[in-house]
């Protein structure tokens, strides 16, 4: 797929004094870039600063309260729903899930904690076995059509000396919502959670497992051609390269991946998901309808802004307390220093959130693309594009959700550029006063 420039596009909404440098960018790259829509949307100290969203849709279809899958930026979101556990008494990061789901410990599994699992360190990166679709609504869900098939994983950690850390990309969802709906008192699943508890009192447009009510506001997503994004990478930035990184930027990035890639090949791991071929399922009602938190969250930028608000206020929002200032504190706790399948240096907190951070002396360019113009904030980002974050120091509450994915975008530097000028507007702000 690649983005035409035969429609031009349009771009709408508003920003506060002093974030006009944000509008300025937003304009910029949504008319140079690869894109078809985006919504960015940003909150300081409880207000909302910026409301932007950009078409091509001729047709005003695209708007902003459309609904995106946002893909892994979705993991922020049922770290929210286990932090909410917390809050209520009911979950320890430090306890072995075996003490709230005693079934999870066959198979080797018994002495793996909560912790273990949000730090995507559980080795259950992949299954044996494929999930079905028709499995992950709620009523299958519940069911334990989804519980039986990870009761019977074991972990892998790979071979000797292989980091522990290894991204647990549609798993970690799989494994958090059969955790979630054994300890919530009403057994809900983080999709039901979210409309209740989040989604609802704020107001906020931030859906897991699409009602047919919702599917009209749905936009779809499209994948930009490999093929295009690396010839668009071969052309310099004054001739009109229509992707962030130039070719030698995006062939240094694969040449990183491509040994985590070959392990994944040999690891002897089924397919996610049962009858599936390529990627076009990401449009698709039944997969829409089911709950894979961790890669089927379709939001809103303002309704993802507006939870991250929330984040960065430590947890209250509009006169309600959603998570207790003890429960908050926990989830940002213990940011432990690893890489990532080899590939990559995170800093996930026991709550399994990230935390970005100045990069010093001697670090690689890889940690420095990764946090440098994002310092101080915490959460992730999705395939292709989109961020879900907050700055808790700063009071910024950011996500940024474009339809067209730049899958080469590996580490979402395009949406980073938006997070710098937003700190830079606010340090602006803060030096005039």
């Amino acid at each position: 797929m690649t983005s035409s420039n035969s429609t031009p596009m349009q771009i709408h909404g508003t920003v506060a004094p002093g974030f006009e440098p944000v509008e300025a960018l937003f304009r910029h790259e949504m008319r140079t870039l690869a894109e078809d829509n985006a919504q960015l949307c940003v909150y300081h100290r409880g207000e909302k600063v910026v409301d932007l969203w950009a078409s091509r849709s001729a047709d005003g279809s695209f708007s902003a309260d459309s609904l995106v899958n946002v893909f892994s930026s979705g993991k922020s979101l049922e770290a929210i729903a286990v932090a909410s556990l917390v809050s209520r008494g009911l979950l320890d990061y430090d306890a072995p899930i075996t003490r709230y789901w005693p079934e999870f410990g066959a198979a080797g599994k018994d002495e793996l904690t909560v912790a273990n699992l949000m730090r995507h360190e559980a080795g259950l990166a992949n299954f044996d076995t494929s999930v079905h679709l028709q499995d992950l609504t709620p009523e299958r869900i519940r069911e334990n059509a989804v519980g039986r098939v990870i009761e019977g994983q074991a972990p892998r950690f790979g071979a000797d000396g292989e980091e522990r850390r290894q991204y647990h990309a549609l798993t970690r969802g799989w494994i958090v919502n059969e955790l979630f709906r054994r300890v919530d008192p009403d057994g809900r699943t983080i999709g039901q959670y979210l409309r209740e508890e989040i989604s609802g009192p704020l107001g906020a447009d931030v859906v897991i497992g699409v009602r047919d009510e919702e599917m009209p506001r749905v936009a779809r997503v499209t994948i930009l051609g490999i093929g295009y994004q690396l010839l668009q990478g071969l052309l310099p930035r004054f001739l009109g390269r229509r992707v962030v990184h130039n070719a030698f930027q995006v062939f240094s990035r694969l040449f990183k991946l491509l040994p985590l890639m070959l392990r994944g090949r040999k690891s002897g791991s089924a397919p996610p998901f049962a009858d599936v071929p390529g990627m076009g399922f990401v449009n698709h009602p039944d997969f829409l309808r089911g709950e894979t938190p961790s890669a089927n969250a379709n939001c809103s930028a303002r309704g993802l802004a507006r939870v991250a608000a929330m984040m960065a206020a430590r947890g209250a929002l509009a006169g309600r307390q959603f998570l207790s200032e003890e429960a908050w504190a926990a989830a940002h706790a213990h940011p432990l220093k690893a890489s990532m399948g080899g590939l990559l240096t995170t800093r996930f907190t026991q709550g399994g959130v990230d935390s970005f951070v100045p990069c010093g002396p001697g670090s690689t360019r890889m940690e420095r693309d990764f946090n440098t113009g994002r310092e101080g904030f915490y959460g992730w980002m999705g395939f292709g594009g989109s961020i879900f974050q907050w700055h808790p120091q700063r009071e910024i509450g950011f996500a940024f959700v474009p339809t067209t994915l730049h899958s080469l975008d590996l580490l979402n530097e395009r949406g980073k550029r938006y997070q710098a000028a937003v700190l830079n507007c606010i340090a602006a702000e803060n030096g005039a006063a």
